[in-house]
C-alpha cells in the first residue's frame, strides 16, 4: 500500500493581517499544504523559518522591521534549502530583479489564485522557478527597452515649503519621477518600512491624500 506524500510545509509572511490571514486559510484548505506559520514583518519570517523548518516560505516585498528584499537576502545565506517565493503587489522591473538577486526563486503578484500560488511553492521546493505573466513582462520590456541617458534631478531649493525635512523632500521628488517604494528604498539604501514612514509624514505635512496628490504638490512646489 503505497503511504501518502508529505504535505508541503510553508510559512506565510504579510504585514496585512487580512491578507495574511486569508492566504493562510486558503492554502490550508488545499489538499498537500500545511501552513506551520505565519509572520508580520521580516524579523519574525526569518525567525519562524528557523524554528519550523519549512520547505518553503511565501513572502511579501513591503514588510516592516526587515524588508521583503533584505529577509529575502538572510533566508538564502542561513536556510539555502527553503524555496522563497515573493508574492507581491509590485511588478516594477526593479523590484523583480532586486528579489530575484537576493536569492528569490519564484515571483508572483497579488492577482495569482490559491492554485496558481500553491502549484507555485511546489514547483519552487522542486527547484523550478516560476515568473507570473506580468512580472515576464516586465523583465521582457526592461531587457529589450533601450537605455534612455540617466535623469539629472532637479535641484531642492534651500527653503523648503510646509516643514518638509531635506530626505521627505528627496523621496518626494524620487516618487514623482515615477519611482516605487522598492526601488526608492534600494536608491537610499533604506527599508521599504522607513520610506513608508517618511511618506506618511510627506501625506500629513503636504495635506496630500495619496500619492497622485502628492506628486501633484511636489510638481506645483517645483520640487520635481
Amino acid at each position: 500500500m503505497t503511504s501518502e506524500p508529505e504535505p508541503l510545509r510553508i510559512v506565510i509572511a504579510d504585514d496585512q493581517a487580512s491578507v495574511r490571514e486569508g492566504l493562510v486559510l486558503l492554502l490550508g484548505l488545499l489538499p498537500g499544504i500545511e501552513v506551520v506559520a505565519s509572520a508580520a514583518d521580516g524579523q519574525q519570517a526569518i525567525d519562524l523559518v528557523a524554528q519550523h523548518r519549512p520547505d518553503a516560505i511565501l513572502l511579501d516585498l513591503s514588510m516592516p522591521v526587515i524588508d521583503g528584499i533584505e529577509t529575502t537576502r538572510r533566508l538564502t545565506g542561513l536556510h539555502p534549502e527553503v524555496a522563497i517565493v515573493v508574492l507581491t503587489t509590485y511588478a516594477d522591473d526593479t523590484s523583480i530583479l532586486a528579489a530575484l538577486s537576493a536569492g528569490a526563486r519564484s515571483y508572483l503578484t497579488k492577482d495569482a489564485d490559491r492554485i496558481e500560488i500553491a502549484s507555485t511553492l511546489r514547483s519552487a521546493v522542486a527547484g523550478l522557478s516560476v515568473l507570473d505573466p506580468a512580472v515576464r513582462a516586465a523583465l521582457l520590456a526592461a531587457a529589450t527597452r533601450s537605455t534612455p541617458p540617466p535623469e539629472v534631478p532637479r535641484p531642492l531649493p534651500e527653503v523648503l515649503p510646509d516643514g518638509l525635512t531635506r530626505r521627505e523632500a528627496e523621496i518626494l521628488a524620487m516618487m514623482a519621477r515615477g519611482m516605487t517604494n522598492p526601488s526608492i528604498a534600494a536608491e537610499l539604501y533604506l527599508s521599504t518600512h522607513t520610506i513608508k514612514s517618511h511618506i506618511n509624514r510627506i501625506f500629513a505635512k503636504t495635506g496630500s491624500a495619496d500619492r497622485s496628490a502628492a506628486i501633484r504638490y511636489a510638481l506645483d512646489q517645483h520640487l520635481a
